[in-house]
């Protein structure tokens, strides 16, 4: 590649006024383009900014600060600690429409002081309650199980 520099020209100054000297290059197809410089090709992408959005549940109003591109999920994870209901047993619902926990927030236009409704998904609520039930009966299934073996083999032992 052939590089050449080139004088400042009246549309090359900085801000102050100094002159640039810019430098070009010449491409395999014969085209002349400004060189790049090295550290542009480092993409630097702005964080995302972070919204403030409030959020019923009952008469009381939670006040939650997030990034605006996170997912309903996060929300609902957030709002474990303020309203004591398991993430799985909350149901969002922003512009009367039930969110699903993989959708963005920004995705569906939630903005800065935006408001949206809590409430309890008593369907979930069940399930997750009969599923620890059948966890706990397994377990005392097996601990029972478990005891028994150990009284066979100190039976075995005398």
């Amino acid at each position: 590649m052939m590089r050449m520099k080139t004088k400042p020209t009246a549309a090359t100054f900085k801000g102050g006024g100094e002159p640039v000297a810019r430098e070009w290059e010449l491409r395999p197809g014969g085209m002349l383009v400004q060189k790049r410089n090295p550290d542009s090709d480092q993409i630097t992408i702005p964080p995302a900014p972070t919204i403030r959005v409030k959020v019923k549940h009952g008469s009381i109003y939670h006040q939650i600060n997030i990034n605006s591109q996170a997912t309903f999920g996060e929300l609902k994870k957030m709002l474990t600690g303020p309203t004591g209901l398991h993430h799985k047993d909350q149901k969002l619902i922003y512009k009367d429409k039930e969110r699903d926990s993989n959708v963005f927030l920004d995705m569906v236009g939630v903005k800065d002081k935006s408001k949206m409704v809590l409430i309890e998904d008593p369907i979930s609520q069940e399930k997750r309650l009969m599923e620890m039930r059948k966890n706990a009966k397994r377990e005392k299934a097996s601990k029972s199980i478990s005891e028994i073996s150990f009284e066979v083999d100190r039976l075995v032992g005398q």
